[in-house]
């Protein structure tokens, strides 16, 4: 055994193990060796360890066969806790004491922590108490826990526990117990501030006056926050030791050196108020340098190498040693002289030193530690042509200058090694390498060469632009330093790497400006009100600036007949009280007047003596005079520069900027706000905190402007405080996606990589959870984590798992190949063949879990392989492709039954039916189910294609076989009918495409060998004249994929084809036998690799099609059709023109395709509404883009098209409910069972079918935790206490949020699922009356959503008792109806729950007169996404959606026509001209309007797509239609086309859109009411139901009838077998009865002999 232990933070509890594994096993040889970081060897493998806990269980694993690890799952799993709890608990000051009181109990009964002999938990537990001071203060005032300290004697008390202590270096007993004197100078010079700082560790041997410290920034950019985390760290250590630091610049490198830069950073730190006690330069040292360098040379410890750079990269990637490793000193030093000189020998040349090539560190791998650089230094001029490396330098210089502790981030932890190397072999002083986390900060960059992008690309205003995570920014928009210092104080030295974010910082600056930023008022200069108070004259009063800070100052408050108020708050006032205006006193409301329903002035009366504040409306307010004029006032508000948080590895930050980061609002300022000075941080009352970036100035004479008050917001740490927080958005140069484009993921990681880094991400997670970290830094890594896991979902299409395996590729592809003959070099063949077995070695190594260096060698080598497969084929390589050189033949999947017939698939159908319901019947494991139930649909699916029908129970299999084609492809022909010379244009073509492939791969080579600038752009000016020449040749720029453009055949050229029809009939017969194979793979989710090689099968088909006729092969009709495209859109127009101004929308099928690239996909419906309702409705909602289906069933994810829609009614109903006085809330989605249970035992009926949180982890919870089904229980607790008077009556509450019922079956998207959104609203009320009042109030609000917005007729009425809410008096309902179903939907209820909950909850008030105590009468109410879904099912068509206009996320979409290739530039221009001209028209007009100028989509296409979304007016405009004046609007739900003169298109359109809705409407009404039977019949009511009716009929309102009527109602055998089969339910009691019961009347079920109360609407429903 071999242990290397870290000397900077030594593995004691590895070493006591260590030693305890040597006593047991006496002849075991354990050899421990100190280095610079923690390694356990092996005779097979080495593991680099980063803690104690890492060592322990290496060692566990690779020398004691499990037993120190626990001899069994549970023990293992224990074993684990305890090393946590060591890391934790036991770590962590404050909870210490409870951590030693634990450890005393659980070992009263034991000896040891786990099982019954000395574990890794044992010494991980014994190490930190043993290095812990306040374990030593325990001890010595004897108030350790008797069993404890048992125990811990009884470890201590060991020999070989004890030799290992004795044994332990000095430096490393320092280390683990820092002096006393330290630690006491520390504690006595913090007194009083250990409060407010984060996680400080003591630095290791840190002597009070003696420590040095250096801050090395590189002269390159502004310095940012992160270097100012750094600066102040070293600063903050400097001050606490009283010690020295060192501002040194880092100027190795002349290429990144400026002066400028160097006078830019001296400035950020005098603005951080640091002071260096000396400032240096790396290059002051470089003669000492040069002779620590020769002296390595001399003594072979470092040599010249002339090896090209791109080969040494891949040597030490591969520990490959170089060829000059072993030259001779002479030699070396003779090619020194050759770089010191700067020769062109001596440029190819740099000096490495030899440390050790088979290191798993690559830093250790001989790194290059000079260079020859032949250019001027800023400070030495052209004295030097050798410049060091950084990496050589920093040991050297700190070494020289006495730098006692080198503090560096954690990025550099493995060039420790190497740092401590050259100081060892240099014979220099060691300083201390210490560690921390860089600061990395969410919705930024940090990196200067993108930040200076910014200020290149003019999107900020400079280095100092508010934005900027720069020094000068963040001061700019208001961060002090000392707010900054206590940020950075409250982190600490954490090694913890995690994304904070910038609320976190912004809110310790407003601790400190908060006491100290006076008070000053603004008024919106676009909204405010005036109030007219009577009796009171013009007055200046003096008040303080700061209300609790006399120290602020005063200012002066002028009083007077005339004030003005924010508009806002003007609404807030009411006639007859008192609102209290700040700094004033008491004004009593007298009258509001008021003009269209607006506010336009208030009077008011003084009240100034009535000084009850508690229960006013509080108000900022300016009076109006002469004596003292507003100051004219701007506040700015922005936003972050990145719209997302955490930017992934290989993300490109330029795809999020497109959104608006700065906004600026006009206001009328205090005349205060004059006197400010730039750089003032003031509160502007009740907007925020502001600091003055451009002070006032007053008129200038040469302009006749004054200058207003520029303010800029300072953030306060409240996200939702500042207008410009709003949601992230999505990159600008995102694409919408074609429906039936697959979402690919990124190829730069595998899977198994992503599976690694959630692992370590994971324990990170853990780890800051149990040190009980701050809450922002635990946010921060998990947020981490949760992006790695979807990441891993892309990649993986599952979720991941602890434990899971991820599956690495895809299988190797099912195509077979025949290898071509080869020619003495490798074939695309051979090298993909080496693709695969490289791929294997890459997935063996990391099942093996080798070491990183060995499988990064091994990725490299594959990747280098895959470049070559480029090269040779100009393709990338993926899993399963088919190289160029081999001969395709297309194999089956097994998988598919290629040659079962229909009675066949049948009786595998019924069989595999009865598998599904016995296993369900015996409640089997859900994943057994899931796979049952994924075998039947793929027999479904097969039976379907070979049936070309659904399968049905009781169908009869068609007598014939029907078996899945196989086409075998045939060689294309390769005969040209194209004239010479055009073939020779494209032949041009194609050489120039080529020319520019081969350009670009020689620019990136170029690029990644990091050649000198001058050379990369000769060779950028070649590539583009070849773009050049390529737009000249064709007319269109060229882009990446580009290809040669078809050569169309002439009409002549056709006609003159010796090609017979016949065997165009018999090509066009195998194109469509091969769709249909495509078709049938993909339905029945055969492996990729199968579905590509069938489509490249057809593609070749369609090849061969083309070649033979000069045509594309038909999208839609596959069936050859001799008119031409251009004769049918002329006869369609000529028809269009003589029927009139109004036609039919006539649908043209365009049998050949015009020339080039285009995209075809099957993006209509190809379910019928009438047919297939289920799958028409999932193909709507999909394809529709409302809908993604999830992996959890019942569950669904929202797309912005269908959550637009939810967000209309919001707005709506939320500006309605709030006219009502009802105020929103959020309660937690979480019940105890207690709660719930308390409801269920109280009241009858009520059956809440609830999910239950049972775990935390892995561990059980003591009580589950319910996830609401409503929130009744979860708020009613809440009233009884905010209740106690009636004058906190009536309470009126209303909450957006979501909730769970897992209460059925089968879910519909929007129509039934387990997690829904909706509102809720729960009032409150002293009087029945009252609360009864309000139940059918709101009920009429929520019809006007279906009627108003949704275009939906509904029936409002009252439940029956059986249908009723669970615990309500009654229930209120409107009820839609479903025609094509004949089912009818709940779609909104509102109940009175009288005092029901109040008794269960005790809510009760006291009456004012009689003193009793009274239980409040409350009611409830709720509508939710279900709406959405009657939406869909009333007007959607079989073209796809019809939006109703009101809730239309885009009312009109304007779509360019008529561009075709003879259009010129200018005519084009024009037309896009016209189209955002029109666009904006309509924009400023109100009308929600979208321009798709989308050029990779014909006009026809997108004609389809917005019919598909359901776009009510799609406006077509064209260059003929701009020539008259007019535009073409089409209607979605008629297919109407109208022409509309452009100049009245605004007023048209409008009443369009109203024409639409009112239609809607009209066709949803007469529809339900020709749906809508009445009858007193019984023997009518089944067959009406059976016909998709509803019913009203007499009814007694008994439960039992019900029962017996939805039970006698229920279809056994109906006509259509597609019909609901389920009985009839109560659906209301119509507020509108259509006839009063009489006498005579009977109720409508035969058997019921009870009178009827009303007539009742039944019908199947949702």
């Amino acid at each position: 055994m071999k242990i290397v232990c870290n000397r900077s933070n030594p593995p004691l509890g590895g070493l006591l193990t260590a030693a305890y594994i040597k006593a047991l096993h006496s002849n075991t040889a354990v050899d421990i060796q100190w280095g610079e970081e923690s390694v356990v060897h092996n005779d097979k493998q080495s593991v680099i360890c980063d803690s104690n806990n890492d060592v322990l269980r290496a060692i566990a694993r690779l020398f004691d066969e499990g037993a120190l690890y626990g001899r069994n799952a549970l023990e293992k799993s224990e074993v684990d806790s305890w090393l946590t709890y060591s890391i934790g608990p036991l770590s962590a000051k404050s909870d210490f004491d409870a951590a030693v009181q634990r450890l005393g109990k659980i070992l009263a009964p034991s000896t040891y922590l786990v099982g019954k002999r000395f574990t890794i938990a044992d010494f991980a537990v014994f190490s930190v108490l043993y290095v812990n001071k306040q374990w030593q203060i325990l001890i010595t005032k004897k108030e350790v826990p008797v069993h404890l300290q048992r125990w811990y004697n009884y470890i201590l008390s060991q020999e070989y526990i004890q030799c290992a202590l004795s044994s332990l270096p000095d430096e490393a007993k320092t280390v683990l117990n820092p002096p006393p004197s330290t630690r006491q100078s520390l504690e006595k010079s913090q007194t009083g501030s250990r409060q407010q700082e984060g996680k400080f560790v003591e630095l290791p041997g840190a002597e009070m006056g003696k420590v040095v410290v250096r801050f090395p920034p590189e002269a390159s950019g502004y310095l940012h926050i992160g270097h100012a985390k750094a600066a102040l760290l070293n600063q903050y250590y400097q001050q606490t030791f009283q010690g020295k630091l060192i501002m040194r610049f880092d100027d190795t490198n002349p290429a990144k050196e400026n002066v400028h830069f160097e006078k830019v950073i001296l400035e950020d730190v005098a603005m951080l108020e640091i002071k260096p006690d000396m400032f240096t330069h790396t290059s002051e040292y470089f003669d000492q340098m040069i002779e620590y360098c020769e002296k390595l040379l001399k003594e072979e410890k470092a040599y010249v190498d002339d090896t090209e750079p791109e080969q040494m990269k891949q040597e030490r990637e591969q520990r490959i040693e170089s060829r000059n490793r072993n030259n001779t000193c002479e030699k070396n030093l003779s090619l020194w002289k050759q770089m010191k000189e700067g020769t062109e020998i001596g440029q190819r040349c740099c000096v490495r030193v030899k440390i050790d090539m088979q290191s798993p560190n690559g830093c250790m791998r001989d790194p290059t530690i000079y260079r020859c650089k032949n250019e001027p230094h800023p400070r030495t001029g052209t004295k030097y042509k050798v410049y060091p490396t950084y990496d050589f330098a920093c040991p050297i210089v700190d070494a020289i200058e006495g730098v006692t502790h080198t503090l560096r981030t954690m990025e550099y932890h493995d060039r420790d090694a190497q740092f401590y190397w050259f100081i060892e072999a240099l014979g220099l002083r060691r300083p201390y390498i210490w560690e921390y986390s860089r600061l990395s900060m969410t919705n930024t960059v940090l990196s200067k060469r993108k930040l200076a992008w910014f200020v290149e690309e003019g999107l900020v205003d400079g280095w100092d632009d508010p934005r900027f995570p720069t020094v000068r920014g963040v001061l700019r928009r208001g961060m002090t330093v000392e707010g900054l210092k206590q940020f950075i104080i409250a982190q600490g030295s954490s090694r913890s790497v995690v994304f904070m974010e910038w609320d976190k910082i912004w809110s310790f600056n407003k601790k400190v400006i908060d006491p100290i930023a006076p008070r000053y008022t603004a008024i919106d200069f676009t909204s405010y009100t005036s109030v007219h108070v009577e009796g009171v004259k013009e007055e200046k009063l003096i008040v303080p600036k700061h209300p609790k800070n006399a120290e602020v100052g005063e200012k002066e408050l002028w009083i007077g007949p005339k004030i003005l108020i924010d508009t806002v708050d003007a609404e807030t006032l009411k006639e007859g009280e008192n609102a209290t205006f700040i700094n004033w006193g008491n004004l009593l409301i007298k009258k509001i007047n008021r003009e269209n329903g607006k506010i336009t002035s208030i009077s008011a009366q003084p009240n100034i003596e009535n000084k009850d504040y508690k229960k006013t409306i509080k108000l900022t307010w300016l009076a109006e005079t002469e004596k003292a004029e507003f100051t004219p006032t701007y506040c700015v508000y922005f936003d972050h520069i990145i719209s997302k948080a955490l930017l992934g590895k290989d993300e490109d930050f330029k795809q999020y900027i497109g959104h608006q980061t700065r906004v600026e609002y006009q206001m009328l300022g205090d005349p205060e706000l004059r006197k400010l000075k730039k750089g003032d941080i003031i509160q502007l009352q009740r907007r925020g905190y502001f600091i003055v970036d451009v002070p006032y100035e007053p008129i200038n004479l040469n302009t006749c402007r004054e200058q207003p008050v520029i303010l800029f917001n300072i953030p306060d740490g409240h996200k939702n405080d500042n207008p410009m927080a709003t949601p992230q958005v999505k990159p600008i140069n995102e694409k919408e996606a074609s429906p039936t484009k697959a979402v690919t993921t990124a190829e730069s990681r595998t899977t198994n990589q992503i599976n690694s880094e959630i692992i370590k991400q994971g324990d990170i997670v853990r780890n800051l959870k149990a040190q009980k970290a701050e809450k922002s830094e635990i946010d921060g890594a998990v947020k981490l984590l949760l992006s790695l896991k979807a990441e891993y979902k892309a990649a993986t299409n599952s979720e991941w798992k602890p434990g899971c395996v991820p599956a690495e590729g895809v299988e190797s592809s099912k195509v077979s190949s025949a290898k071509a003959s080869t020619t003495g070099s490798k074939t695309p063949s051979d090298i993909n063949t080496e693709i695969i077995k490289q791929g294997d070695v890459v997935r063996n190594l990391k099942a093996q879990k080798a070491d990183k260096n060995e499988v990064d060698g091994a990725v490299k080598v594959l990747l280098s392989l895959k470049s070559e497969y480029k090269t040779a084929t100009n393709t990338e390589w993926k899993p399963g492709c088919v190289p160029p050189d081999s001969v395709q033949t297309l194999k089956i999947s097994p998988e598919i039954p290629s040659a079962k017939t229909a009675t066949e698939l049948n009786e595998e159908i019924i069989k595999q039916g009865d598998i599904v319901r016995n296993l369900k019947s015996k409640k089997a494991e859900k994943t057994d189910i899931d796979n049952a139930v994924k075998v039947l649909l793929a027999l479904k699916s097969d039976y379907k294609a070979a049936t070309n029908t659904e399968w049905k129970p009781g169908c009869v299999p068609p007598a014939s076989t029907t078996s899945i084609p196989i086409v075998e492809s045939k060689p294309a022909s390769t005969e040209s009918t194209q004239p010479s010379s055009t073939v020779e244009n494209n032949l041009s073509e194609s050489a120039i495409l080529q020319k520019i492939t081969e350009q670009g791969n020689k620019v990136r080579d170029l690029k990644s060998k990091k050649a000198d600038k001058a050379t990369v752009d000769a060779e950028v000016k070649v590539l583009l004249s070849l773009k050049t020449d390529y737009k000249n040749l064709t007319g269109k720029d060229w882009k990446p994929g580009a290809v040669a453009t078809p050569i169309q055949e002439t009409e002549a050229a056709l006609n003159n084809s010796t090609m017979s029809s016949n065997e165009i009939d018999e090509l066009v017969s195998r194109v469509n036998d091969q769709g249909n194979i495509v078709r049938n793979l993909k339905a029945n989710k055969a492996p990729k690799e199968d579905i590509d090689a069938a489509i490249r099968l057809l593609l070749d088909l369609k090849g061969e099609y083309k070649n033979l006729t000069g045509r594309d092969f038909p999208v839609t009709g596959r069936t050859i059709t001799k008119q031409p495209k251009e004769v049918k859109q002329k006869q369609a127009k000529e028809s269009a023109a003589k029927s009139g101004n109004v036609t039919k929308e006539i649908k043209l099928v365009d049998a050949v395709e015009e020339s080039g690239t285009k995209k075809q996909t099957r993006l209509g419906l190809e379910a019928k509404k009438e047919e297939n309702l289920a799958d028409w409705y999932s193909q709507v909602i999909t394809k529709g883009e409302l809908i993604e289906y999830y992996d959890v069933s019942g569950c669904y994810i929202l797309r912005p098209w269908s959550y637009a829609i939810w967000e209309a009614i919001k707005d709506w109903f939320d500006s309605e409910i709030k006219k009502l006085g009802v105020q929103n809330c959020y309660f937690p989605i979480f019940v105890s069972r207690a709660a719930l249970e308390k409801e269920k035992s109280h009241i009858a009926d009520f059956s809440p079918e609830v999910a239950w949180v049972t775990k935390s982890g892995d561990s059980d919870m003591a009580e589950p935790i319910a996830i609401r089904p409503t929130s009744e229980t979860v708020m009613y607790p809440a009233y009884a206490k905010w209740i106690q008077s009636y004058r906190d009556l009536p309470i009126k509450l209303n909450q957006w949020n979501n909730v769970v019922r897992w209460e059925f079956k089968h879910p519909q998207p929007f129509l039934r699922t387990r997690e829904f959104l909706w509102q809720e609203g729960h009032t409150a009320y002293a009087i029945e009356e009252d609360a009864k009042a309000e139940v059918p109030q709101i009920l009429d609000l929520y019809a006007k959503i279906y009627t108003d917005l949704l275009a939906i007729p509904v029936i409002k009425g009252r439940k029956t008792e059986k249908e009723k809410f669970a615990g309500g008096n009654y229930t209120y309902t409107v009820e839609a109806f479903v025609s094509v179903s004949g089912r009818a939907i709940q779609g909104a209820t509102s109940h009175h729950l009288g005092q029901n909950f109040s008794k269960i909850f005790d809510i009760v008030y006291e009456d004012p007169e009689t003193k009793e105590k009274k239980y409040i009468y409350q009611n409830s109410w709720g509508i939710t996404t279900r709406t959405i879904g009657v939406m869909i099912m009333v007007h959607a068509d079989n073209q796809g959606l019809i939006l109703p206009p009101k809730v239309a996320t885009i009312q009109v979409v304007i779509v360019p026509c008529g561009v075709s290739i003879n259009l010129s530039d200018a005519d084009r221009t024009k037309l896009q001209n016209s189209c955002s001209e029109l666009e904006k028209e309509l924009l400023d007009a109100g009308i929600k309007v979208k321009g798709d100028y989308r050029d990779n989509y014909s006009p026809g296409w997108k004609f389809n797509h917005w019919e598909l979304k359901g776009v009510p007016i799609r406006v077509e405009l064209g260059p003929k239609d701009i020539k008259n004046q007019q535009l073409v609007a089409v209607r979605r739900d008629t297919g109407d086309k109208i022409t509309i003169k452009k100049a009245n298109a605004i007023v048209e359109l409008k009443k369009l859109l109203d024409d639409i809705h009112n239609n809607l409407y009209a066709k949803a009404s007469n529809d339900l009411a020709s749906h809508t039977i009445m009858t007193t019949d019984w023997s009518q009511f089944s067959p009406n139901l059976d016909k998709k009716c509803i019913i009203l009929a007499p009814f007694c309102g008994s439960i039992p009838c019900e029962d017996n009527i939805k039970k006698d109602s229920t279809r056994e055998n109906a006509e259509d077998p597609n019909a609901p089969s389920m009985g009839a339910k109560s659906l209301c009691i119509p507020n509108d009865q259509p006839l009063p019961i009489k006498n005579t009347d009977k109720c409508i079920h035969p058997a019921c002999k009870n009178k009827p109360l009303n007539y009742v609407l039944f019908g199947r429903s949702y």
